[in-house]
Parts: structure tokens; sequence; C-alpha cells
């Protein structure tokens, strides 16, 4: 939902009327002229004349030149027409950012506030999550050192707004309710009473986001008397108290908001915003009611209405609300087409609607039987929903509420301080009680605190152990590892050597003069690939022991294959090729990689045990901006389930033994590959290696 940030009219005073444009010929100096041409920009802002504004405001920053509390004023209203004229939110950042900095320049904190406000909501809106996140961290050195109660509102605010973009409710209603705070420090004027009662709105419409509807109904409750002259609030607040009526089934306090929000005229493309949120929330109510085809004429309109408003997040709800009830309907291919629109920005807008949408996502393929694209979407649900799972902290939020309001609890305390000097009083006159009973509390005290220390002194020894025990296990995990990959990798090899010298031995008549010749040149290159491999696979461990972790660099793929190659050199009748043919460079870790490379041509080669003129190919490509390697041999193949520990972490054995599929995965993992297998049976299997980062 569109926010309703603090009104950035705060800066203008309520006394402004509409004036012609000045004659500025008529004033001598530079100052009388910019403070007349500001008074002007002023109206034309209050007027929302943000044609003339912009050309307005940008004459007023060629008068400013070398007074930058000026140039930051106009800079900031050149944004703000931009912003609030079609969205055009590119245009508006270069100015507030502008802003800001002739802002910062002449020391004028009240228009570095505003610039702060507008681009924390800018960042949001084009989804720059770095400079939003640099942008926050300053906020809060500024309320860390300013004594401005008009910063302290307004910055808190944004602070709020920021959190609640990322759904966390808890510090989001904590700044709000500062916000709340100082801003009824303020002046008490229209546009200030407004911003308390925008502030109680948002709070309400984060109890609805956690689905505590009656909490919800509370806090609008608040805003309603300090919004009732601003058709554009009511619009929003009506649609928020009609979201919580669905919810608690009020089926007459549903139709008199879902009426209300026609009678309050508004701004275009507010009004299309307000009245597709409305709708959206009709489908949904009648969702509940197993009435799905009144659900679906609201959400039809709810999608037109949100086209019309050009916002991308309120559009998005819309589809997700319809491709529910397309799903509800029966119609799978209809709602798979409309989620997957949703889906495009809801992670950017909206955890729990990103969560909604792969789950319907997930049951509609699912309805299909296309179980490959059904098990996607819901393992991304439920990691998304995992996580939004551990962002709520709903007694944090009691506490912050407490901590604002409950003037009657205020009040039991004075009572309680009250009752306290009485009893100060009544033991003033048992001097000797008095003198007992503190010695006794000293001597309790005295005991609770060596009791105290003694269990501080057991918790840090059992820290001291935990974490020992944690730096053992883990140096046992990498132990682990690396034994199996030694005896993957070096297993092969020797077991070649050994099964020549054994036929060398135990049937020297089967072998004659040129294929002994043969074989001990083979077994000396074989040897000798060997130990290289002993010797690199050595020394990588002795680099590793402390801290198994990846080591990027610039590695080249013609390389590995090469390597790979003299490896499995001692291979007879299999036929190992390797294709490389634009020669491609990849920033990754060598040994990870290899390691990779050389257990699945392993896996390969057992694979094809008895299997006539066995082949195994690995390939390289780009495509797409991205680089992929596969592995195909033309064994037996295999079922999905034996290829389960790609994907289980509870499965460590894979259709070929050696290193373990489960192995292969966690290093895929450590360097962003992810590896994919296809086998049919009796016509081979194909793994293949997508490395998830930008070629090089």
């Amino acid at each position: 939902m569109k926010k309703m940030g603090f009104l950035f009219l705060s800066l203008i005073s309520l006394t402004v009327f509409a004036q012609e444009e000045p004659n500025l010929a008529r004033y001598k100096t530079v100052d009388q002229k910019l403070k007349v041409w500001l008074k002007y920009t002023d109206t034309l802002l209050e007027k929302e004349d943000y044609a003339k504004l912009i050309s307005a405001a940008q004459k007023g920053v060629s008068l400013s030149k070398n007074n930058p509390a000026y140039l930051s004023r106009f800079y900031l209203y050149t944004g703000t027409a931009y912003e609030f004229s079609n969205n055009q939110y590119e245009k508006a950042l270069i100015n507030y950012e502008k802003s800001w900095k002739y802002a910062q320049k002449s020391h004028h904190l009240k228009n570095e506030t505003s610039a702060l406000m507008r681009l924390n909501y800018i960042y949001y809106s084009i989804r720059d999550t770095v400079k939003g996140k640099a942008l926050i961290n300053y906020i809060k050195q500024i309320l860390d050192t300013t004594k401005s109660n008009y910063s302290k509102a307004v910055l808190n605010g944004s602070l709020a707004e920021y959190y609640q973009n990322n759904s966390k409710y808890e510090t989001f209603i904590g700044y709000q309710l500062k916000a709340i705070t100082y801003k009824k420090l303020l002046k008490k004027d229209k546009i200030n009473l407004e911003n308390i009662g925008i502030s109680y709105l948002q709070i309400g419409s984060s109890y609805t986001r956690m689905k505590q509807y009656s909490k919800a109904i509370e806090y609008l409750n608040e805003a309603k008397p300090y919004v009732k002259n601003s058709p554009y609030v009511n619009a929003f607040l009506c649609n928020y108290y009609l979201q919580s009526f669905v919810a608690l089934k009020k089926p007459d306090s549903i139709q008199k908001y879902y009426n209300l929000i026609y009678t309050y005229p508004t701004a275009k493309d507010s009004l299309f915003l307000n009245l597709s949120f409305a709708n959206r929330s009709m489908s949904d109510h009648y969702i509940n009611e197993r009435k799905t085809n009144t659900a679906y004429n609201y959400a039809k309109k709810a999608v037109l209405l949100g086209q019309k408003s050009n916002d991308e997040e309120i559009l998005m709800e819309a589809n997700a609300v319809l491709g529910t009830v397309l799903y509800e309907k029966g119609e799978y291919k209809k709602a798979i087409e409309t989620l997957k629109k949703a889906s495009t920005n809801a992670l950017t807008y909206d955890k729990e609607s990103f969560v909604n949408i792969n789950k319907k996502l997930s049951q509609s393929y699912a309805a299909l039987g296309l179980w490959k694209e059904a098990f996607h979407y819901n393992e991304i649900y439920s990691k998304s929903n995992d996580e939004m799972m551990q962002e709520s902290a709903k007694q944090s939020i009691a506490n912050a509420e407490a901590h604002y309001q409950n003037k009657s609890k205020q009040q039991k305390i004075k009572n309680l301080s009250t009752q306290n000097t009485i009893k100060n009083i009544q033991i003033q006159q048992a001097k000797k009680q008095r003198f007992y009973l503190i010695s006794g509390l000293i001597l309790v005290g005295i005991i609770g605190l060596l009791l105290f220390r003694q269990n501080q002194n057991r918790k840090k020894t059992n820290q001291k152990l935990q974490l020992l025990n944690q730096e053992l296990d883990e140096a046992n995990k990498i132990k682990a590892r690396f034994f199996s990959i030694l005896n993957h990798d070096l297993r092969s090899p020797v077991s070649n050597l050994i099964h020549f010298l054994h036929l060398q031995k135990e049937s020297p008549e089967l072998i004659d003069e040129a294929t002994a010749l043969r074989m001990q040149t083979k077994v000396i290159t074989g040897a000798e690939n060997l130990l290289t491999s002993m010797e690199d696979i050595l020394l990588w461990s002795k680099g590793q022991m402390e801290n198994f972790k990846p080591h990027f660099k610039e590695v080249q793929i013609s390389i590995l294959f090469e390597e790979t190659q003299k490896h499995f050199s001692g291979i007879e009748n299999i036929h190992i090729s390797f294709e490389d043919p634009q020669n491609i460079i990849l920033n990754t870790d060598e040994n990870y990689l290899k390691t990779i490379i050389r257990n699945l041509t392993g896996n390969a080669i057992k694979a094809l045990d008895k299997t006539p003129n066995g082949k195994i190919i690995w390939i390289a490509w780009q495509e797409n901006n991205q680089t992929y390697l596969s592995i195909t041999d033309n064994g037996k193949g295999g079922t999905q389930e034996q290829f389960k520990a790609l994907y289980d972490d509870s499965e460590v054995i894979g259709i070929k033994s050696g290193l373990g599929l489960h192995l292969i995965r966690d290093l895929a993992t450590a360097i962003n590959c992810k590896i994919e297998v296809n086998s049919q049976q009796d016509s081979g299997t194909t793994f293949t290696i997508k490395v998830c980062h930008e070629l090089h």
C-alpha cells in the first residue's frame, strides 16, 4: 500500500494565499527577490500546481546561485513537483539529493530533515536498498545529536516507515510511537494534527498485517478525530477499517465502509488506488463466504482500478487476490498466470504477500499434476514463511506500546508511591524491628551475591566449554570431509595401479610384450599424475584445515579439464572427452570446483561399469550471461529417488558411491553453484552445474 508519510506541507505556513507571479524587477536586492519568489513557489505547492511549480522552482535555483539554503529549498520543491506529478521518481531523486547536499552545506536542519524524509520514500519506491540502508544509518546519527522536536518527529516517522516496509513491525511501532510523542510537542496546527492521525493510522495498518484486527481498530479510532477534515487520509482510513472488519466477519460494517470509500473525492491516482484496495478487500470477504463468482467480480474490478492507479504495489496485491480467486474456481492455469504477474515485485513490497503468492502457485501446479513446479514454489513458500515468522516479536511490541500510553497506569504508580510513604512511617516507629530486618536482609543479600557470582562463573565456564565443543565438532566435520575427499580422489587411481600389478603377477602369460610395454608406460604416467594429484590435494587440505572456506580467484575451465583428464588417464574402456570452445574463465574457488569435477567424473565411471562403449562428455558453455558445466554418461541411468541426496540434507548416499552426492552438493553451495540432474533409464545421466555469479 502506498505510504502516507509526514506531510511535506509542514514546511509551509498555513497563511499562504494564491497570488500572481511576482515581477522581480520591482525588487532591488537578491535577498528580496529570493524571499518573494520563495513565497510564490509556496503558493504553487499549496495549490498542487506541479507543472508551474517545476518551472518556478528551477527559476528559483538560478536566482539562488551561491545561497545554499535557498538552493536546498528550491531543489526540494522541484523534486516534490516531479514526485507528485505522475510519480517521476528518477527526476525527483536527482533534485532531492541536491537539496540534501545544499542543506548540509548551509547547516539548515529543517531543509535537510525534509529532504531526508522524501529520499527515504524515493529509495523505497525505486527499490534502491543499498542507498536506503545508508540513509537510515545517517538519520539515526542525526537523531542521536539533534535537539529539534520537529526533526525528531519527522525522522522517527521516516525510520518507522523504513522498518514497516521491511516487515519489522516491532521496530516500526516503536519508532512511530516516538514520532507521535514529538509531534504532540509541536504547534497544534492543521498539518501537524493530521500528521499525528496518519501515524496512528499507520500503526493500525501494521496491526492488520499482523492479523491483530481488534487492536488495529483501536488505533484507527485514535486516528479518526485527527484526520476528519482530510478526504485523502479518510479514504485510507476506511480501507483499513474495511480490511479489519472483513477479517472479523462483520457484514454490516463491511458494507458501510466499502460505501464510504466511494464518497471521498481524492486525487486521481489515490482515488484508483483506494478503490482497488477496497474491491480487493471485498473479494477477500466473499472468498471467505465461499461465493467465488462474486469474489471474482470484485477481484477483476480491483485489478482494473490498480492498473489505472499506476501503482505497482497496489496492482501486485490486486493480482494476488485475483489469482487466489481463480484457484478457488478451479481455473488453475489462469491462476498461475495471474499469480506470476503478482510475484514479480511482491517480495520488494510485502513479504506476507510474497509468501501467500508462492503458496498458491505451489497449490495450483499441484492441482495440475506438475509436481516439479509445485515442489519449486513450495520450497520458496516454506523458506519465506519461516523467515517471516522469525521476525515477529509481539511481546516487544506490547512493551513499546506500554511505554507510550496508559495514563491510568501512571496514576496507579502514584498511588503505590503514597502507600510506600505510609509504610515507611510505620517502619520508623519500630526501630528495633527495622534494625534486625536490615541486618537479616544484608546477610541474605551477601549470601545471594555469593550465589549469584558462583552461578555467573559457572555460566561463563559452561559457555567456554560449549564454544570449545563447537570448535571441536566443526574441526571433526572438516577432517571427515577431507578424509572423504582423499578417499574418493585417490582410491580410483591407486586401484588401477594395483589391478595392473596383480595382472602382471598372477597372469603374465595374458600380456604380450607390446601390451606390457604400453601398460607400463600408462602405469608410469598414471603414477606421476597420481603423485601430482596427491600433492595438490594434500597442500589444499593443509591450507583449509583451520577454516574450510572457499577462496575465489579467476580460473580457466580448460586447465581444470586438462588436470581432470590427466587424473583419469589410467581409465580404460571408457572414452572421456572435454569441450570448452569458448575458453571460459570463472571467478571461483579452483580446488572446490576441481573436487566437484573429479568426483562427478569418478561417479560417472562407476556408473559405466560393465557398460560397453562407455562414454563421458564434459562440456562448458555460456548462455544468457550464465555459465554452465555438464557431465553426461551413457550408463544405465537412475531414478529421481536415487539422486535425492542433491536436494535433501537427510540423504547421504547417491546412486554412485564414493564421495557422496551430499558432499558434492555442499561444496557446490559453498561456491554459489547449483547442481541439477537429469537421468533416463537405459539412456544415461547428465549432471549440470549452474554457476550463480557474474561472468568475468
